[in-house]
C-alpha cells in the first residue's frame, strides 16, 4: 500500500523522500502511516520497477538530496490501482479492544485508567483532525493552488478522521460509564 501512497504523492509534485515523509504525517498519516526507512525502501523498489526515476540535486552548505518523479509506469500503476475496487471489508487492528476483551473483571481499575487514557488521546487526535488538518490543507493548497480539486478528497478522508475519533470518544465515555457501574 505504500508504493502507492508515493505515487499518488510524486503525481502531485517531485519530491525528496523527506519531503515525502512530511506529506504522509500531515495527510495519509492519519489513516497509513511510514517511517522514513520504510519511505526510502519503498522509493528504491519504485525506481526498480520503473516507477520512479530520481535525480540528485546539489545543495550548499547541505548535503546533496535526491528528488524521485513519478514515471508514465508509475502513473498507470497509480491508475491501475485507483480503479481497481476493494471487494472486502478491511478489518481494523486494535490492541484497546483486544485489551478490553482478555481482561479479568478483577482488574477493573487497571482497565479503566487505560481507558482513560486513550479517550484522552482521542481526543487530542479529535482536536488535531478539526484544528490542524484543515490547516494542512490551506498550507498544501498555498504552496499548490492547482490542487484545489484535490481538497474535497482530502477533506473527505479528515472528515472521516473526525467522524471515526467522535464515534471512539463516544464509546470510551460509554465503556467508562457502564464498567465503572457494573464491575465490582
Amino acid at each position: 500500500m505504500l508504493k502507492f501512497i508515493l505515487l499518488g504523492l510524486l503525481d502531485y509534485r517531485a519530491m525528496t523522500g523527506y519531503e515525502l515523509l512530511g506529506w504522509i504525517n500531515v495527510s495519509t498519516g492519519n489513516f497509513w502511516h511510514a517511517k522514513l526507512s520504510q519511505v526510502y525502501a519503498t522509493l528504491k523498489q519504485l525506481e526498480g520497477d520503473g516507477d520512479v526515476i530520481s535525480h540528485v540535486e546539489a545543495q550548499e552548505s547541505k548535503p546533496d538530496k535526491r528528488v524521485y518523479t513519478i514515471t508514465e509506469a508509475g502513473r498507470a500503476a497509480l491508475a491501475d490501482w485507483l480503479a481497481t475496487p476493494i471487494t472486502e471489508h478491511e478489518v481494523k487492528k486494535d490492541g484497546l479492544l483486544a485489551k478490553v476483551f482478555f481482561t479479568s473483571p478483577d482488574e477493573k481499575d487497571a482497565l479503566l485508567s487505560q481507558l482513560r487514557l486513550q479517550l484522552k488521546l482521542h481526543q487530542d487526535k479529535l482536536s488535531e483532525y478539526r484544528q490542524e488538518a484543515p490547516a494542512a490543507i490551506g498550507q498544501m493548497l498555498a504552496e499548490q493552488p492547482e490542487l484545489a480539486m484535490h481538497a474535497y478528497l482530502w477533506e473527505a478522508t479528515r472528515r472521516f478522521g473526525e467522524m471515526y475519533e467522535t464515534m471512539y470518544i463516544a464509546w470510551l465515555q460509554e465503556s467508562i460509564r457502564t464498567l465503572s457501574e457494573q464491575l465490582p
